[in-house]
């Protein structure tokens, strides 16, 4: 009995001690710009060391749990005892993966446990509570000099936290762990020791002259060893993913029944390379992404890097008849309104009229609310590049971007999201509806007083760059926000019309003079007001509706069942918000669809004249600047060649034709 005591005293001490032997070592959980680059890093004592029975555990400072944990089973060091656990651009590559952003920038803690993942369970709410039971280390880290985890450090016994502090155009660093046991902050050392020491590792780096490449298009894939190698090594890849099967790709090393390639290595050698061909078919799939994985290289060679995206950028994309907000066509697109949509506006004034268009828009027996997460789809389609269909067009920035990089993430660099033009926190309906997308089929009934269903009303919320619309926040138009420097305001009278339409849709939502708090005064309630609207029925006039708007307005009236009758009818605004409020209205009073149909007006973009044809008897045409300056004014009969006297940028051409009148937009090179 005793020696079987002594027996289990033994194992005990050992399991401890061999347990012992490793340690958090570096991590990196913020980087410049984008957090895509994170890792944790673990050295042990020994080299070649089993990571079985640990678990990485990363703790919330806010609630002191968990909100990740990252099972280590199966995983183990290599000859310098280094293991680093990280995002898929990580370089050298890590040997398990952490999802992108998934590291909070701190104050927090990240802590490694004897145990399993399961043993931190995670939910909507919290995590598991940070404990010093069965823990091994654990690195209390921030990004400022001014925060700590306080609470995390005081239940695990922490007397130190290290401050990585990053800002976009700031050289990336991480915490590292010193051979004496302290920290400090320098560029990261992913996958090696900190020092520098250690035996030299043969890693296989994967490089490509481009990641993104047109159907049609072939690409080498070149292959380099760190040192030559010294027997033949083999290993495969394949890029298959999502709808990218092998069907699209094809290559002298590449199985035409599984889509692997294989690629040899020779002895002495340190380089190979293989040749893609992208299929060039005439179907338009989308634009599509996939990512070139390795299989696990032979022992002694070590990926660098690992997991790489490439896209492939269809060919057959559908161009429209019509053109972009920044080179606008009318007329091309012709409204669905149904008949007597807008019968019951006739003869109608000031309240009334509001009141009317209010009831139609707003009839809960016809129209439908649909959640945020339907948005994302619905953008998708309402908001596509007439030149391109697999990109959208982004309202502020005046240019496009591939449907593909919709943010999913909580980075918004380089992707495009969605843009609330009445903000959230102005409309109170901010998280208003759920972000699971639940398609056209399924609806919640509304009306006038469900304010919630802002949150996901389409007709005021467009694809936008991600970057953009953080700096756009919940500004108001005109005197506080103008978009980006340079821009043309080809966005202008698209986001009038908007306002107005989310100002008669909701009870509650107003278009006021000024610039008007967010907040009521010593409340936190929304305003539910948002301005200018001296600007905004200025924009109304200078950037007259297209065919973009209206294709769009068509689209979204196939999902919600209501239009926004400012696309339909841009006069309207002024009866309702403007000069003209308390006259009768008249849908006879807006006749500019019948002349956009006829005139023409040629070249778009121009340079040195302007071509307008397609009237009949005496006419004027006034050029303007975005401004309103007339800088030209001439009168002719049926058609004219216009000699251009301005610099270049964007005009609005007004021409009347009798008591029609029309406005186009015009560029000049």
């Amino acid at each position: 009995m005793m020696f079987k005591n002594i027996l289990v005293l033994f194992s005990l001490i050992f399991f401890n001690v061999a347990f012992s032997q490793v340690f958090i070592n570096e991590i990196d959980a913020d980087n410049p710009g984008s957090d895509v680059r994170e890792f944790v890093e673990l050295k042990s004592s020994t080299p070649n060391f089993s990571l079985n029975g640990y678990v990485l555990v990363f703790f919330n400072e806010s609630n002191t749990a968990s909100y990740y944990a990252y099972d280590l089973d199966g995983f183990v060091t290599d000859a310098n005892g280094i293991a680093h656990f990280g995002n898929i651009l990580v370089s050298p590559s890590p040997i398990g993966t952490i999802p992108n952003n998934k590291m909070q920038n701190g104050p927090d803690v990240v802590a490694l446990y004897l145990g399993n993942a399961t043993d931190f369970p995670n939910t909507t709410s919290t995590g598991t509570t940070a404990t010093t039971t069965n823990l091994i280390d654990a690195i209390a880290y921030s990004n400022s000099n001014t925060t700590v985890a306080t609470n995390l450090m005081a239940i695990l016994n922490l007397t130190v936290s290290t401050a990585d502090i990053e800002t976009t155009n700031s050289v990336s660093k991480s915490i590292q762990r010193k051979n004496d046991g302290t920290y400090e902050v320098k560029p990261p050392t992913p996958g090696v020791n900190n020092d520098g020491s250690g035996v030299a590792l043969n890693y296989l780096s994967t490089s490509m002259i481009a990641d993104n490449f047109n159907e049609g298009q072939q690409f080498t894939i070149q292959f380099t060893t760190t040192a030559p190698v010294t027997s033949n090594i083999v290993f495969t890849f394949t890029l298959q993913e999502g709808n990218f099967t092998i069907a699209d790709y094809s290559g002298t090393n590449v199985n035409a029944t599984t889509g692997i390639v294989t690629v040899t290595i020779l002895a002495g050698t340190s380089t190979a390379s293989t040749i893609i061909n992208l299929t060039d078919d005439i179907i338009n799939e989308g634009d599509e992404e996939t990512h070139l994985v390795l299989s696990t290289l032979p022992t002694g060679y070590f990926k660098n890097n690992d997991n790489i995206y490439i896209r492939i950028y269809d060919n057959d994309f559908i161009v429209q008849n019509f053109g972009t907000p920044l080179n606008p066509t009318y007329g091309n697109v012709l409204p669905t309104i149904p008949s007597g949509y807008y019968d019951s506006l006739e003869g109608l004034s000031g309240a009334a009229l509001k009141q009317a268009v209010q009831d139609i828009i707003a009839n809960p027996s016809v129209v439908r609310a649909h959640n945020y997460g339907d948005i994302e789809f619905i953008l998708k389609e309402s908001d596509k590049n007439p030149d391109n269909s697999n990109q959208v067009w982004c309202m502020y920035v005046e240019s496009p971007k591939p449907i593909l990089d919709y943010q999913v993430g909580s980075s918004n660099i380089g992707v495009w999201n969605r843009e609330h033009i009445f903000p959230q926190s102005r409309g109170g309906f901010s998280d208003g509806t759920s972000s699971t997308a639940n398609g056209i089929g399924e609806w919640l009934p509304t009306n006038a007083n469900d304010i919630s269903a802002g949150h996901a009303d389409a007709h005021h919320i467009r694809a936008e760059d991600g970057a953009e619309n953080s700096l756009r926040s919940n500004r108001n138009y005109g005197i506080d926000y103008n978009g980006p420097a340079g821009n043309s305001g080809s966005w202008h009278g698209d986001v009038a019309r908007s306002l107005f339409y989310m100002a008669v849709r909701y009870n509650g939502l107003n278009v006021v003079n000024g610039d008007p708090s967010e907040y009521l005064p010593s409340t936190t309630t929304s305003s539910g007001n948002i301005g200018d609207l001296a600007t905004l029925l200025n924009w109304n006039t200078t950037d007259p509706r297209d065919d973009f708007e209206m294709n769009r307005n068509n689209y979204i009236y196939t999902w919600q069942m209501n239009r926004n009758p400012f696309i339909d009818y841009p006069l309207l605004a002024n009866y309702i918000f403007g000069a003209n409020f308390g006259q009768p209205w008249s849908a006879s009073l807006t006749t500019q669809n019948t002349v956009q149909n006829k005139i023409v007006v040629h070249p778009n973009p121009a340079e040195d004249y302007l071509i307008i044809s397609g009237l009949e008897g005496n006419a004027i045409a006034k050029i303007y600047t975005l401004t309103g300056q007339l800088i030209q004014h001439i009168k002719f009969e049926n058609e004219i060649k216009l000699n251009l006297n301005c610099k270049a940028g964007m005009y609005l051409v007004t021409i009347t034709n009798g008591s029609q009148t029309t406005t186009k937009k015009i560029i000049v090179k």
